[in-house]
């Protein structure tokens, strides 16, 4: 099917990358995988991140503006050139969809929602125009399909039955992360190469955008883990970057002086190879509703040690791919690492399953089937006009 699709939030061609930006783009790959044809029909962001009803207000005319503009340049078009659905990518208070739901309404196509939530607490406080707006598309949606565990209890008594509702876990690829591993042996020669460490060094491996926030936050709880750490035959590598770079480095070194190395921002070939060549993944997860690293990391064959919040547990098994912590807790982080970098048996056998896990319930091919599945179902109920 030809799908109109839309993130209000940030557009998947966004020149910043983020996690949204990249769950973005795998949503897209999928979409094709699956053998539909998304089209990017807007760039308009809507995120408001300040609370600011006046700039809210802006959005919402501009949106509806656009909305508008965008019926009659469709309508235009021939029937078999025009979108049969409409996909929306992430809704929320603070970047509602202003423009889905009128098109979807006007073209008579099903409106589909990929990770909604709806914050009762929002209402009557400065982002009660966005939360509204999300509410409204919520409300419009033919179906839903949620990414985190937590998140439809809130969204049931805004939905409209016979809303579809169908959960779905956050995925990866992990085509190019298999491929990567294959040469793991290869790839700790070079680094041992470039590095000088010893070939049993343990490596623990970081992966996270650089900017204030819970981002800085993770890596402050990082920091603080590191300190408890024994033993000097472990390294910390750090795959990111952002605003913030200069405070994580110097809270890093003073944390573990001598053991770590910043890599920046890495092409998604390069970071496939670092995760490949590493042992551990490290990151406490801070506010973070799961975290593609993590799935990242385990498509490589990576154990993870993160903290166990929100949807984190849905994506890492507990005990079986890794361990998680009680979430803000450094020492409990701490001790979680030091068993992980103490026990190689169990590294490995986490690795291994991991992997497997990635790939029977978190790779393309099974979100690319309930992506079509639920298109399908909702294009049957509704035909298009």
């Amino acid at each position: 099917m030809r799908i109109a699709f839309y993130a209000p939030m940030k557009p998947p061609d966004h020149p910043v990358p983020s996690g949204d930006r990249h769950l973005a783009r795998l949503l897209l790959q999928a979409l094709r995988y699956s053998g539909h044809e998304p089209e990017l029909i807007s760039r308009f962001v809507s995120r408001d991140g300040k609370g600011d009803p006046e700039r809210q207000a802006r959005l919402k005319a501009l949106g509806e503006k656009l909305a508008a503009r965008l019926v009659r340049r469709l309508a235009a078009r021939p029937p078999e050139a025009r979108p049969e659905a409409w996909f929306t990518y992430h809704v929320y208070h603070k970047a509602p969809d202003w423009i889905g739901p009128a098109v979807a309404d006007a073209l008579g196509i099903p409106y589909i929602i990929t990770e909604a939530s709806s914050a009762p607490k929002r209402a009557g406080g400065p982002w009660d125009i966005g939360y509204r707006g999300a509410n409204a598309a919520i409300a419009r949606a033919d179906a839903i399909l949620t990414l985190n565990s937590d998140d439809w209890d809130c969204l049931q008594p805004v939905a409209t039955p016979p809303v579809l509702h169908r959960r779905m876990f956050p995925f990866v690829d992990a085509t190019p992360f298999a491929a990567a591993t294959a040469r793991r042996g290869n790839l700790r020669d070079a680094l041992v190469r470039d590095t000088s460490w010893s070939g049993d060094t343990v490596i623990l491996l970081a992966v996270g955008m650089m900017r204030a926030g819970a981002k800085q936050g993770s890596y402050e709880q990082l920091s603080a883990a590191l300190k408890e750490l024994s033993g000097d035959n472990w390294r910390l590598l750090v795959a990111g970057d952002g605003p913030q770079r200069a405070e994580v480095e110097a809270m890093l070194e003073a944390a573990a002086p001598g053991k770590v190395r910043l890599l920046g921002a890495l092409p998604a070939e390069r970071l496939a190879e670092i995760y490949a060549l590493a042992d551990i993944l490290v990151w406490p997860a801070v506010d973070e509703a799961f975290g593609i690293a993590l799935l990242e990391a385990q498509a490589a064959g990576l154990p993870v040690v993160a903290g166990k919040a929100r949807g984190v547990p849905d994506i890492v098994g507990a005990g079986v791919t890794g361990l998680l912590p009680a979430a803000n807790d450094p020492d409990a982080f701490a001790a979680a690492v030091q068993r992980l970098m103490d026990d190689g048996d169990l590294r490995t056998r986490m690795g291994a399953a991991a992997a497997r896990r990635v790939r029977a319930k978190f790779d393309l091919p099974t979100a690319a089937a309930m992506l079509d599945s639920t298109i399908g179902t909702v294009a049957a109920a509704r035909p298009s006009a």
